[in-house]
Order: C-alpha cells, then structure tokens, then sequence
C-alpha cells in the first residue's frame, strides 16, 4: 500500500500545468457530478435501485462527492491522497458489508463512480487537450486501483469478522440449548429452531499429536469441519466443534440431501477428511426445543455405547444399540450380571471364545473358522466356561443372559465413578 501511495505521488507530482488546468475547470461542477453519478449512473445497476433512499442520496452521494474532491486536490496540490482521507471509504465499505451489500456491487459503484469522473474530464477537454486528458486518466486510473484495494480490504476484514461474530453467537446459543438453559423465545424462532431440531453428535478417534501442537491443529480442522456441516445441513447449522468430536444442531427440514433419519450418506467420512480421522456418528430429533438437550444426550449416549463396545466408524442410530442402551442405565443387578465373566478374567481364551460365539449368534463352526480352531475345541471351552461362570451359553437363557454379561462388562469401564 505505501508503494502504491508513493507511485501516486510521483505521477501527481508530475502532471503538466493543462492537466492541472482542465481538471481545475472541472472541479467547481462537483455538486452537479455527484446528483448525476448517484442518480442516473448509478440507476444502471439493478441492485442499487433496490437499496434504501438515505442510503442512495445520504451516504452514497456524500461519499462520491468526498471521492471526487480527494481526486481534484491529489491533483491541484501535487500528492497523493493521504491515509486519513481514505478513512471514509473504509468506514463506509465497513457498513456496506455489515448491511449485507455484496461486494461486487459496492466495487460496480465506485467503478461507475471514476468512470463518470472521466467522462466529465471528457467533456471539459478542448482542442490541444489530447495529453493533458491521457495524463489524468493515468492518474485516475492509478489512484481507482489504491481506493478499490482499500474498499475490498476493508469489506473483507469486516466481513470475515461479522461471520466469526455469528458463528460464535450461534455457537453460545447451541450450547445453551445442549445444556438445557433457558433462551428466548425469539432467538430460538431468529435461528428457524421453532419446530425442534436434528441433534448431530460426532467423535473422533483420540488425537496423537503433541499437545504443543494441539491449538493449532484444533483450529484448523474445527474450520474445516465447520465447512462440511454447512455444506451437508446449510449454513443454518448451529455447530460446537471441540477438540475430540461435536455437535449440531439442524432447524428440523433443513437436511439437505438426507435420509428419513436426517444424516447426508458419508457425513462421517467427510468429517473424518476434514480433520483426518476415523470419525463415529449419531443423532436424534428433538421434536420441539424443549427436547433439544435431551435429544443431545441420547446422541452423545449413542457414541459412548458404540465406541465402548468397539464397533466400526461410521453412522449409528439408537435403534443400532437399543439393548446396549436399555443395559447402561444400570440398576442392582448390573454389577451381578457383568460380574458372571469374572471367574473367566485369568482364561482369555474361553473369554475370547465366549465373545465370538456370541456374536456369531451361538454359530459354534463360525466360531471355530474365526478363531482357527476345531469345533469340537470350540465345545470343550464352551463347556469349561459353563462350569466356572455356571451359565450354560448353547441354551436360549444361558445365551441371552451371557450376552448381557459381556455387554456390561464392555460398558462398565467407561461408565462415571
């Protein structure tokens, strides 16, 4: 920027005394310039008839008429326009991008505007005028490409900060839901939460990189997996990103693309892209907001259980772990039941037996081929677990109340306290 402040200065400094003339005739029709910029050049650009009266005829003409007086005492006095007299263009890039203006519009205005400038200059030129009029177009041009480098800089800072702003407030506001704390009734219709919402829950494997390099690394990856919920959900998504997975939460319709259940195929794997991880996923609908932070609480219930049982990354639903979820609620027989595996603690290889025999559904050759065994060792181990834990696994009950064992047992570690 100062280089581009220095080269203006040298082409000001060396403008010919007919370029100083004819831009000297023109100034005093400054006033007239500005009614007619604003008004019928402006009028060319569908977007700008749209926008507010003081706006059109307030801001916008103090501020080409601002911009128009900048550029004929750059070239009367010989300089370059100084920092505090772009200070205008910035505060009003900074309200445009705060009122939502886009910012090829606002760039199309002050285009128009220097072009309108020229033409004037146009028009005040005689016969002999030819060099003096390429001499300031030089210097229009010059001194266009500082000021839109100015406006863009400035409505991009200001954009990028409103769009953290929001992001945060709806961040707050999501956690607030989650945790079941009161929120006003017009902030919840505001963020299209009226009708209840989608809670998406996501964890990721445990992170391996160093500590030291754990701030860093979290905000990038909680930028790239903000990316992906608003491409999956829209950017209406209110999400919490931390350090080892998430939540979101989806104004209930919103699913872009999703299944009845209201999870896009792949969102997992897209997550785990993002930040480069094996990534497990659960949710549940709240059907009004009062239902919000329980719905959250089933979903983070859900990736506890699947991940304590170690099933593979991916989508998971409450209907995928119901007994798994009906046995972690834990009662008086909880500690019995998981305690029928402790005799077998010192004899992994029943242990392991057991667990594949269970979860092949009481297939004792399956269970032989996946442990490399033969079936009739298959039957000897099966028996010898009979007799230390007293449950007899081949027959229905004995099957139904091992499979409840094991659950616990898996369960019990990463249960509080």
């Amino acid at each position: 920027m100062e280089r581009d402040r220095e080269r203006d200065a040298v082409a000001a400094a060396a403008l010919s005394e007919r370029a100083r003339a004819l831009a000297a005739r023109c100034e005093p029709r400054v006033n007239e310039l500005a009614r007619r910029i604003t008004g019928a050049d402006f009028a060319v650009l569908s977007a700008y008839r749209d926008l507010p009266e003081d706006v059109k005829h307030t801001e916008m003409a103090a501020t080409v008429r601002h911009g128009l007086r900048l550029f004929f005492t750059v070239v009367r006095e010989g300089r370059a326009g100084l920092p505090e007299e772009f200070r205008l263009f910035r505060e009003r890039a900074a309200q445009r991008a705060e009122e939502g203006m886009p910012l090829q519009l606002l760039l199309r205005i002050h285009l128009v505007s220097q072009h309108a400038l020229f033409a004037a200059l146009r028009e005040e030129a005689g016969p002999g005028d030819e060099a003096a009029l390429a001499e300031l177009a030089d210097l229009l041009l010059s001194t266009q490409s500082r000021l839109i480098g100015v406006v863009a800089e400035t409505y991009l800072d200001e954009q990028s900060a409103l769009t953290a702003e929001r992001r945060e407030a709806r961040r707050t506001l999501a956690r607030a839901l989650l945790a079941g704390f009161p929120v006003l009734p017009g902030r919840i219709e505001e963020n299209g939460l009226a009708r209840g919402a989608l809670v998406v829950a996501f964890a990721t494997a445990p992170s391996r990189e160093p500590s030291a390099e754990r701030p860093i690394a979290l905000g990038r990856w909680t930028r790239r997996v903000q990316t992906v919920l608003e491409r999956a959900f829209g950017p209406e998504v209110l999400a919490v990103v931390e350090a080892e997975g998430g939540r979101a939460l989806v104004p209930r319709g919103q699913a872009s693309g999703a299944p009845p259940e209201g999870v896009p195929e792949g969102l997992g794997e897209r997550i785990g892209e993002a930040c480069g991880s094996d990534v497990w996923v659960a949710a549940a609908v709240a059907e009004d907001p009062a239902r919000i932070a329980a719905a959250g609480r089933t979903a983070v219930e859900v990736l506890r259980l699947v991940r304590a049982l170690g099933r593979k990354p991916g989508h998971y639903r409450l209907d995928d772990v119901l007994l798994e979820y009906h046995l972690s609620r834990g009662d008086e027989s909880s500690s019995a039941l998981a305690g029928l595996l402790a005799p077998l603690a010192d004899r992994p290889e029943l242990l392991d037996t057991l667990r594949v025999y269970l979860d092949l559904q009481q297939d004792r050759r399956g269970t032989a081929r996946e442990l490399g065994l033969h079936p009739n060792t298959v039957d000897n181990r099966l028996a010898r677990a009979g007799e230390l834990t007293g449950v007899d696994v081949t027959s229905p009950r004995g099957y139904a109340v091992m499979l409840t064992a094991f659950t616990l047992h898996e369960l019990r570690p990463t249960e509080p306290g």
